[in-house]
């Protein structure tokens, strides 16, 4: 509306005054506090565009850009109640207005038609900005999702670095300890014993430095290291000789597979080599028995690893060991079962994976003395005694 009081009018029109110029000022500053004020703002400039319109006469133009702005900002920031009573009264001045103006229907119609737009548009924005805050809800519930996954990841990974470092310390720990015992007591008795004694403390040794070595490796930040080992993790091909270490330190070990071997998955593999491991370890530590019989079953969907002693067992079965064996084959789908050995004699660990783990499979870990009974198939290989 300023425009008439820029550019010249004609001769015969009346020209502006202060008191337009004033009111036409009356109709734009409130604008500034609309969105503190929307419904006060939009009263105030509709009243001062209808002083302007019947009181002062001044040049202007018919349309109330003003009024249109407040309006959406009365459609975007007023609860529903007040929305829709100031649209109603915005519609009765509308008509009010054009009225008096002449009563001209095409008028009413563009002056009704873009008071709608401007409420329309309001109630856009307000689905815009709802739909926007959403967006950000979504993208900063993911960035809490990845986080906690990333954390989670790093916390699984630090458990099975634990459950490493624990089963190749453990075993060859025990290996050396065992060995070194029997020293003292070889060398008097029989010095060919001896000697084998501590070729087996020194064998034993090295094969656990260079395990920690290759895992350690794995852990670098420099992975170009050119003395980082890139060696394969262990594999049910080294069971018999890892049944031959045990063997050496003193408890007689048979190892029996039977089925059909095939092809499990490389991360299966090692998984039953370290509960093997850890069983074997266990024995030696704990159970002071004689015999002990390993064996591993290959069926078409699982493989079962049973490993049986005659000692004692390993006290109330809630060691570390044994839980790291739970939770080793929980990881894969399996189950682990502990207890009592044939008549109740000495310990055994019963362990069944599947092949390939299922989607969403859940952890389990199974009972203890309630484990199913051992078959044999068709297939049988007996590796020592």
């Amino acid at each position: 509306m300023t425009m008439p009081f820029v550019v010249p009018r004609a001769p015969e029109l009346p020209e502006a005054t202060w008191t337009s110029y004033g009111l036409t000022t009356l109709m734009v500053l409130p604008l500034v506090a609309r969105r503190r004020a929307p419904v006060a703002v939009l009263v105030t400039v509709m009243a001062a565009g209808a002083l302007y319109t019947f009181a002062v006469d001044g040049p202007g133009q018919p349309l109330p850009y003003t009024g249109l702005v407040a309006f959406y900002t009365v459609a975007e920031l007023s609860s529903p109640p007040k929305r829709i009573g100031i649209a109603a009264l915005t519609v009765a001045a509308v008509l009010v207005s054009v009225g008096l103006d002449g009563d001209d229907m095409r008028e009413l119609l563009f002056s009704l038609f873009v008071f709608a737009a401007a409420y329309a548009f309001g109630r856009f924005t307000v689905t815009r900005k709802a739909y926007l805050r959403a967006v950000e809800d979504r993208a900063r519930q993911l960035e809490l999702t990845h986080r906690i996954e990333a954390e989670q990841a790093a916390a699984r990974e630090r458990a099975r670095i634990a459950r490493e470092m624990h089963d190749i310390l453990s075993h060859a720990v025990s290996l050396m300890i065992v060995q070194a015992e029997a020293g003292p007591v070889a060398v008097r008795t029989a010095p060919e014993r001896a000697e084998a004694a501590f070729d087996a403390i020194s064998e034993t040794g090295r094969d656990a430095m260079a395990q920690l070595r290759r895992m350690l490796g794995v852990l670098r930040e420099n992975e170009g290291a050119p003395d980082a080992p890139r060696e394969p993790q262990p594999a049910l091909a080294g069971l018999p000789g890892l049944v031959e270490r045990v063997r050496g330190s003193g408890p007689a070990v048979s190892y029996e597979i039977t089925g059909d071997p095939g092809a499990p998955d490389l991360a299966v593999e090692a998984t039953v080599y370290r509960i093997a491991q850890e069983a074997l370890t266990n024995v030696i530590r704990h159970a002071d028995a004689s015999t002990v019989r390993v064996r591993l079953e290959h069926r078409p969907e699982t493989l079962t690893l049973t490993v049986t002693d005659d000692g004692r067992g390993p006290g109330d079965g809630s060691g570390l060991g044994l839980v790291g064996i739970r939770e080793r084959a929980a990881a894969h789908g399996g189950t682990a079962g502990t207890g009592p050995g044939p008549d109740g004699r000495g310990f055994r660990v019963r362990v069944t994976i599947p092949r390939a783990r299922p989607p969403g499979t859940a952890a389990r870990t199974g009972p203890g003395p309630g484990m199913e009974a051992e078959t044999e198939t068709e297939r049988t290989t007996e590796v020592g005694s």
